[in-house]
């Protein structure tokens, strides 16, 4: 409810196989109180398509998940896994979810995706926010730079496909800038950060202070 009055335009959850975040039971009252869009994210694996089928979200976003990991680190191989994937994203389809592959900034990865019939495809932002934090949070850094321009082709790449165009990961308070500029860009899934900042000054105020950030880009995203 915090985030929402600080002008979220979606709540995103993380349903992990092991439930270490979040559990069932948390995804069904979400989907029930929020008033904004309920974004999942999820393994593709049969048992996360049933609950997002019952559930019924507005965006299924299949990520890839280890068990050692805190938190999702890199895009999912869609080139690699497409036999197992296409069965996946047809289910969610049919079902009527709007489904997001989250990817690298890779043209492979890109045409797999738009073979496969994804609507979106979410680009990995960690990498660009590893370069920017050695930069020491310099924007016009070489490296970073370059990483911005990846991460802009490959948005008017998902484009070019007829997909829609999102970004997220490792994004903060002083990265963010950078890629909610680009052209193109429809959604920014920002959470660590957000949640890290709400313990100074609260959900409602950090969800704030990340929109207007957003918003000064002159990106257009959200």
């Amino acid at each position: 409810m915090e985030a929402q009055l600080g002008g979220a335009d979606g709540i995103t959850v993380h349903l992990r196989e092991d439930r270490r975040h979040i559990n069932d039971d948390d995804v069904r009252r979400l989907k029930e109180t929020v008033h904004v869009p309920l974004n999942l994210e999820m393994a593709p694996v049969q048992e996360m398509v049933d609950i997002a089928v019952q559930v019924q979200p507005r965006l299924a976003m299949l990520v890839p998940e280890g068990r050692q990991e805190i938190t999702t680190e890199g895009g999912l191989d869609v080139e690699r896994h497409q036999a197992s994937l296409k069965g996946v994203i047809a289910a969610l389809k049919n079902a009527g979810i709007t489904t997001s592959v989250f990817i690298e900034a890779d043209e492979s990865q890109i045409d797999a995706a738009a073979r496969l019939g994804a609507s979106v495809c979410e680009i990995h932002t960690g990498n660009y926010a590893r370069l920017f934090h050695a930069s020491a949070n310099n924007p016009d850094d070489p490296r970073v730079l370059e990483e911005v321009d990846r991460i802009r082709r490959a948005g008017r790449m998902i484009q070019d496909a007829g997909m829609t165009f999102n970004a997220g990961h490792a994004l903060n308070y002083s990265n963010v800038a950078c890629i909610a500029g680009i052209a193109g860009l429809r959604e920014l899934h920002i959470g660590h950060s957000i949640i890290s900042r709400s313990i100074f000054v609260g959900v409602r105020a950090a969800v704030r202070e990340m929109r207007n950030l957003i918003q000064e880009s002159g990106g257009g995203g959200r």
